[in-house]
């Protein structure tokens, strides 16, 4: 009996053509699901993200308002925004209001920080917050969305009465 018959069959069952074609499939399943592409996952793995919680503190330096207290309260969700891409609702951990202090000179030569007596006049305020979110940590640093966030970076924090932005000074990843 002739593998190969004269109508391209194998044993004269089975066409080459169905056999090529049932081993292209295999290959290309087999690519999707179980071969890492560039970044190490496959893509039957990329549901898998493992998110974990994260800390960010941000500082706002000159928050103009005539009550930014009644704005921002701790435990309250405000809206993040990291380079114009919206990220969603963070929690805001904590809110410190920042006193501004002035160099004063004293008698014996020497300078001492005091606070500013006319803080409550100039209307402005720094403003030291904590937000708390989900993101992923992948081998460029922790991540919120799909942007990396990175100390030194604005981001724009936006509610129903404000929309200011801050600058990151600390990013902690929650084990």
């Amino acid at each position: 009996m002739k593998i190969l018959d004269s109508q391209g069959r194998l044993f004269g069952k089975v066409s080459v053509l169905d056999v090529g074609a049932v081993l292209i499939i295999l290959m290309v399943l087999l690519g999707i699901f179980i071969v890492p592409g560039t970044n190490k996952t496959s893509v039957a793995q990329v549901g898998n993200i493992i998110t974990k919680p994260m800390e960010v503190d941000a500082i706002a330096l000159g928050l103009k308002g005539r009550n930014p207290e009644k704005l921002l309260r701790e435990g309250e969700k405000t809206q993040l925004i990291i380079r114009n891409q919206p990220y969603g609702k963070v929690d805001l951990k904590s809110v410190e209001f920042l006193t501004r202090k002035v160099a004063v000179p004293q008698p014996d030569g020497s300078v001492k920080a005091l606070p500013d007596p006319r803080e409550k006049e100039l209307f402005s305020r720094n403003l030291l917050l904590t937000l708390e979110g989900k993101g992923r940590v992948t081998d460029d640093g922790p991540v919120l969305g799909n942007i990396k966030i990175k100390i030194g970076m604005t981001i724009e924090l936006e509610g129903a009465d404000y929309n200011f932005n801050a600058s990151v000074i600390d990013v902690r990843v929650q084990e």
